[in-house]
């Protein structure tokens, strides 16, 4: 039955990674557009399902052939989430690229992906040559009717994501159809999820925001979607439209408890899940978070691009996880410390970097293991604490630094409310670390106060020999801290 709701439809019985909106009512809500915050627009299942359908056809009718590739650069919105369902639906390839690129390095992906059509939201027009979002040449490209999503070859590309990672020139992340249903097939575990609203401010062109976005769906769950993170927007949002599941990276949270006034006067008691990634969590942030979220499961998540967003859960034996730590393997999960460095092998790892064969060959065994280039360590039960980033570590006197280490110190000090440390060049040490701190509303303790803390509760090595007080730390296109900026901003400051 295509088209329309089936009741004896399960999102897994999906071949095709577009094809996962059935096991909900066509009548029920799947996306709030919140770009126009005073008058949000609401998707029903049904019409997302019609849209794709619609893009699909017309993309087939334009003459794009199956493998051929789709880009999409565009701030979040209803449009995109049809077009990247539809694209694959088609049997041709998605591929959503950061519209916060600088132009030089956004077309220099561009030739890379080598896509047969770009579509665009109008802030991105002037940018990129391509079909623009609400535009007559957009209504033009559909084609509604219904359409039997392609059934993939085994192993054939859905989508290319874009990370840069720590190493500069963007890599394209090429991934498979079986590869992320398996993905979301496990995400849907421990269901039903569709009575939840579902908030979403990561773009959609990372693997975090996107990879919710498609277990929401699939769960029949409703997502409420924000353009971007903004901290007020965000958190009126939980109260507005009554967000159940909150999903982000630490440093959004972190700003979120900055306007403390805006968080307490906001009725947040809807809130009973609170997914975040990407980065640690310290011990103030998390007790900030249970203490102002008290009806909600708190859990911090490891993924990557490169081998998906499935990797750590619960403990097959029952024993509770320490708050720190990340889990144990998940069914269909291989995992192995090589030096530290967290090896895994799972069905979501990539078929490659786009045009680089050595940039895969470099982090990509022959039989399929992914090398994460993460620290981790393994405690007697089996489970699994994160270190620190091989990208991010340096070499001080000797030394072995990994910046999220002394981070997670940093947090402790009772007037620090975020911290970011990144090393300078030196003569003698080859390089040091400093600091940038952003404090707790109404603090004012003095540099050498914050490097005496770092003294008594680290190892010397690791005390930043500076700490630049800032009112914020400065976030990436993913919302992470951007490291870079910091580093360089150090590096001319320390002079």
């Amino acid at each position: 039955m295509v088209g329309a709701f089936a009741d004896n439809f399960h999102p897994m019985d999906a071949a095709n990674l577009g094809d996962l909106l059935r096991a909900a009512d066509p009548s029920k809500a799947a996306l709030i557009d919140c770009r126009d915050w005073h008058n949000p627009v609401t998707l029903s299942y049904g019409a997302l399902e019609q849209s794709g359908c619609a893009i699909a056809r017309g993309l087939l009718a334009r003459g794009l052939e199956r493998g051929e590739r789709v880009a999409i650069v565009s701030a979040n919105r209803v449009e995109f989430v049809a077009a990247y369902l539809g694209i694959m639906r088609a049997g041709l390839v998605a591929v959503p690229l950061s519209h916060k690129l600088p132009r030089a390095t956004l077309e220099l992906v561009l030739e890379d992906c080598a896509p047969r059509l770009v579509l665009c939201d109008a802030e991105r027009r002037g940018i990129v040559s391509g079909v623009e979002f609400g535009s007559a040449e957009w209504d033009a490209l559909q084609d509604p009717g219904p359409f039997v999503p392609v059934v993939p070859a085994p192993r054939e590309p859905a989508m290319i994501l874009y990370t840069s990672g720590s190493s500069g020139r963007p890599k394209g992340v090429v991934l498979t159809h079986e590869g992320h249903l398996w993905a979301v097939k496990m995400r849907l575990r421990g269901g039903p999820y569709d009575h939840h609203r579902l908030l979403i401010a990561a773009p959609l062109f990372h693997m975090n925001g996107l990879g919710t976005l498609k277990f929401a769906l699939a769960a029949g769950a409703t997502v409420v979607l924000l353009p971007q993170f903004e901290t007020s927007r965000y958190t009126e949002a939980i109260e507005r439209f009554g967000c159940t599941w909150l999903t982000a990276v630490p440093p959004m949270l972190a700003m979120m408890f900055r306007e403390r006034a805006l968080l307490d006067a906001t009725d947040v008691a809807s809130v009973t899940a609170i997914r975040m990634g990407s980065a640690p969590v310290s011990e103030r942030l998390r007790a900030q978070i249970t203490e102002a979220f008290p009806n909600a499961r708190v859990l911090n998540v490891y993924g990557t691009t490169e081998a998906g967003p499935v990797v750590f859960g619960p403990d097959p034996q029952g024993r509770p996880k320490p708050d720190a730590a990340l889990g144990w393997p998940q069914p269909g999960v291989e995992l192995k410390l090589v030096e530290g460095e967290l090896w895994q092998r799972t069905p979501a790892v990539m078929l490659g970097y786009l045009n680089d064969p050595e940039r895969t060959a470099a982090v990509l065994t022959p039989d399929g293991w992914y090398k994460s280039g993460d620290v981790f360590r393994r405690d007697e039960s089996g489970c699994y604490w994160f270190v620190g980033r091989t990208d991010d570590m340096f070499v001080s006197g000797g030394e072995n630094i990994f910046p999220s280490e002394v981070e997670l110190v940093l947090a402790r000090h009772p007037d620090v409310a975020q911290a970011c440390v990144v090393p300078v060049p030196d003569e003698i040490k080859g390089t040091k670390p400093v600091a940038f701190v952003v404090l707790r509303a109404g603090a004012h303790p003095d540099e050498e106060a914050i490097k005496r803390f770092v003294l008594a509760n680290a190892p010397a090595y690791q005390h930043p020999r500076r700490v630049f007080f800032v009112p914020e730390l400065p976030l990436a296109g993913t919302n992470k801290v951007d490291r870079k900026a910091l580093e360089r901003i150090a590096i001319e400051e320390y002079r």
